[in-house]
């Protein structure tokens, strides 16, 4: 009778929620990506792009570095790159098993994977004071950051803009929820998101906070852009400094028995409202 193989630890330390991306792997002797600190920090920051739609948004952006692409012989006949995608990295055709074992359980990698480097992010002050932004406060799932910048990219954000602590890197599960839109939507990282709001609102934005107590229904609000919408995590909601630099608290009401929405489909609601009210404005 076979001896049952003994267990070994997995390569990957315990994870906390939100931030399951903190793992170094290596294939082959070189290294995929070092230990994980938030995307844009410090020189050795990486960021670690699996899923079709992800990996083929990433490599048509000419902006992205990209220093690996694993792929399997499937993934790489879905994607159908151009000429121009991926220009400068040649892939590296891989199994679904050696992608597998390079990134923690239970990531859908759909056959494709990019180590890269991250986005360089216009400062704050650099943002052109038109169109919309989007203020994260605190919103530590990597799902729903990864949601919101989908939304925002399907409506013509200009900017998301979140504080450097408490928040996930732009990397792994975030960068597969969103779909692509790291490509689009430029992720502003601040050190503290009430004064990001103070200058937002010195240079003409008008400021609006999502609260499900809010004073006013955000469909009664006379919206104008430049307009930034600012939301707060589930549970907490936006934080009293942060509130106290809106200039309305608004609401979104619903219709029915259950009051309150994930945070991610709340921004969707959100951003189409500031579309059809503020017209073609937005993005603009």
């Amino acid at each position: 009778m076979q001896q049952p193989r003994p267990y070994r630890k997995p390569p990957w330390p315990r994870q906390a929620r939100g931030n399951e991306e903190r793992v170094a792997h290596t294939r082959g002797g070189k290294a995929l990506a070092p230990a994980f600190t938030d995307a844009g920090k410090g020189e050795n920051a990486r960021a670690l792009i699996y899923g079709l739609h992800a990996v083929a948004e990433a490599l048509a952006n000419p902006r992205r570095k990209v220093l690996r692409f694993l792929v399997t012989e499937n993934a790489l006949r879905r994607l159908e790159l151009g000429k121009s995608e991926g220009a400068g990295v040649q892939p590296e055709i891989v199994s679904p098993q050696e992608i597998a074992r390079l990134l923690p359980p239970d990531a859908v990698h759909q056959g494709a994977l990019l180590d890269a480097l991250p986005l360089e992010a216009p400062t704050l002050e650099a943002l052109e004071a038109r169109g919309l932004i989007l203020a994260l406060d605190q919103i530590t799932d990597p799902h729903n950051v990864g949601a919101i910048l989908r939304s925002a990219a399907a409506f013509a954000v200009n900017a998301v803009i979140v504080p450097v602590r408490h928040s996930p890197a732009a990397t792994g599960v975030l960068a597969k929820s969103a779909s692509g839109a790291l490509e689009h939507v430029p992720l502003i990282a601040v050190r503290n998101l009430a004064d990001a709001l103070i200058l937002l609102g010195k240079r003409g934005f008008m400021r609006v906070g999502l609260d499900s107590a809010g004073e006013v229904a955000l469909e009664e609000v006379a919206l104008g852009t430049p307009l930034v919408l600012a939301l707060g995590a589930e549970g907490k909601g936006l934080r009293e400094r942060v509130r106290q630099n809106c200039d309305v608290l608004a609401r979104i009401d619903l219709p029915g028995r259950i009051k309150s929405l994930n945070v991610s489909n709340a921004a969707a609601i959100a951003l189409s409202t500031a579309h059809r009210r503020t017209g073609t404005e937005i993005g603009k």
